[in-house]
Order: structure tokens, then C-alpha cells, then sequence
């Protein structure tokens, strides 16, 4: 099992991150709330190479179809993060909480998608067993032994500290991944592009690209980042990047200075890594990602 937490409002944005491996943060409630935190809390997270969710808390108060719209629309979800619908108000049957995971399920069928409760809502007042892509316990227990028959996902185990604790039924923090971003859907070898482009926006707020990796990239094993600068007619431009990649365990960074009258500088990148962070104060600069 690995360890996790799950922040709201009430938790700063710099929580501990130590010994975590994911985090889900609390995006909206009903029709008229978003968490003010929710991107910062976000980025930190992904900063310390967590896997992220975002949840929305579900209340009476509009239509389920109103709150998963709600949802996908203000909540900061990128390609592989988790998605939970948190059902904990007896004023929303089980028939409208398996409605929310519906329309989430139309909406964002690229993510998994997760559902937070406590033992009493699972065993008494849900009726179907609809947990989409698995179950989120709150059970105040030893971690990992929720008291619930059917098979869990996540279990939240603890509120001590001020901060809800959680262990999910992974081995790895790479394992977890590799689940989270399995939804995709699964590239087929002729639609497989060879390049994965973009510009890396400069400020706090670090871009995140994902590397193409698994078993359906193996006849592409090679990948390199090619960082250039987008500066026609100001060949003076330079830039300095932070690059940081993550393998799915641990992440290692340099810092990588571009120019415009040097051209592209290249990263070299394995098959084993999964995503990359790169971080500007200087505008201008652009990312491919090349796979042969």
C-alpha cells in the first residue's frame, strides 16, 4: 500500500508532502463552490510528483447532471488524474449519486473516475454497488483493513493532524500512475504521433507534458525533449529552463539554457519515463517531445 492525503480549504496549499505519493484535492461542491486552494494545492502536489485527484463534494442543492458539469468545468484536471464524486449528505439518494457518476463517466471518459463514502452510505443506502472505477472508504481504522466486503481502491484511514489520510491498494507510486493513466485510450501504432509539441508558459505554475511510454510505445523506444526558443527576429533571446522527469518513482532535474541563435537543446529521455516538468521566467520558450 502507499500512502496519501485528501486536502480542502481548510488545509494550506504547502502541506507536508513527505512519505506521500498522492493527494486529492477538493475542486467543487454543488452548483456554487470551488476551492480557492485547488490550484495551488494542485501544483504542489504535482511539485513533490504525487498523483492527483480532484473531487467534488455532492450535495441537493442542484441536479446531478448541473453538478458534474459543474465539475469537469472548474475543476484543474489534466490527462491522468483521478477524478471522485465525495458522498456524504443523506439529502442524495444512491440513485442520484450513481447519476453523477454517469454524467462525470459522458463528460470525462478519459479519467478515472472514483467514489468517496463512508461504511454506513456503502451498506445501507447505496443500492447498486456503483463505485465507477473503484471505491473510496472512510473507515477510521487501521490502514488498509476497511470494514467493507467489496474491494477497495482507496481507504481513508484518519483525520489526525488536521488533515484526512489515506492509503491506496497499490504497491507504487508507478503503479498508481499507471492505473490512473490507464483510461486512455490506448494509442493505436498508426495513429502513434511522432512528435508532441507545445510552449512552456512562463511563471510559477510549472507545464506538464506527458511522455509517450508502455507497451504500446515499444516499437518507439527512443524519446528525446528537444527545447528551443520561439523568437523570430531576436536572436539574442535566451532562456534558462527547469527541467524536471519523472519515472513513474523519483524525479531528477537539471536546469537547461536555451537560445535563440543556438537552436534546439536536447534532453535525452528513457522509455521509463512518464511525465515532464518544465519551468520558465522567460518567455518564448517551446517543447517537443520526439519518439522513434
Amino acid at each position: 500500500m502507499i500512502e496519501g492525503v485528501d486536502v480542502s480549504s481548510y488545509q494550506p496549499v504547502d502541506f507536508d508532502t513527505s512519505g506521500l505519493s498522492f493527494v486529492f484535492v477538493k475542486a467543487t461542491q454543488g452548483t456554487g463552490y470551488v476551492n480557492p486552494l485547488q490550484a495551488g494545492q494542485a501544483a504542489h502536489g504535482r511539485a513533490a510528483g504525487l498523483v492527483v485527484g480532484f473531487y467534488h463534494y455532492l450535495d441537493s442543492s442542484a441536479s446531478m447532471q448541473a453538478q458534474a458539469q459543474y465539475f469537469v468545468s472548474q475543476c484543474g484536471s489534466r490527462t491522468g488524474d483521478i477524478l471522485a464524486c465525495d458522498w456524504e449528505e443523506t439529502s442524495v439518494s444512491g440513485a442520484q449519486k450513481d447519476a453523477f457518476l454517469s454524467a462525470v463517466r459522458q463528460l470525462r471518459p478519459g479519467h478515472r473516475l472514483v467514489l468517496y463514502c463512508n461504511t454506513y452510505f456503502w451498506a445501507s443506502l447505496d443500492t447498486t454497488s456503483d463505485c465507477a472505477d473503484g471505491l473510496w472508504i472512510a473507515d477510521i481504522t487501521t490502514a488498509g483493513r476497511p470494514r467493507v466486503q467489496h474491494p477497495w481502491t482507496f481507504h481513508q484511514y484518519s483525520d489526525s493532524g488536521g488533515i484526512d489520510r489515506d492509503v491506496a491498494n497499490f504497491s507504487s507510486t508507478a503503479e498508481l500512475m499507471a492505473w490512473a493513466t490507464g483510461a486512455q485510450p490506448p494509442p493505436w501504432e498508426t495513429d502513434m504521433p511522432q512528435w508532441i509539441t507545445g510552449p512552456v508558459t512562463p511563471g510559477a505554475e510549472p507545464t506538464v507534458a506527458l511522455v509517450p511510454h508502455g507497451t504500446a510505445w515499444s516499437a518507439a523506444p527512443n524519446r528525446t525533449l528537444h527545447l528551443g526558443m520561439d523568437q523570430v527576429g531576436n536572436p539574442a533571446a535566451r532562456a534558462s529552463v527547469r527541467v524536471a522527469v519523472h519515472n513513474g518513482t523519483s524525479w531528477r532535474e537539471s536546469t537547461v539554457a536555451v537560445t535563440a541563435a543556438g537552436g534546439t537543446v536536447d534532453v535525452n529521455l528513457t522509455n521509463a519515463d512518464v511525465k515532464v516538468s518544465l519551468q520558465t521566467a522567460d518567455p518564448g520558450v517551446a517543447y517537443a517531445i520526439e519518439t522513434w
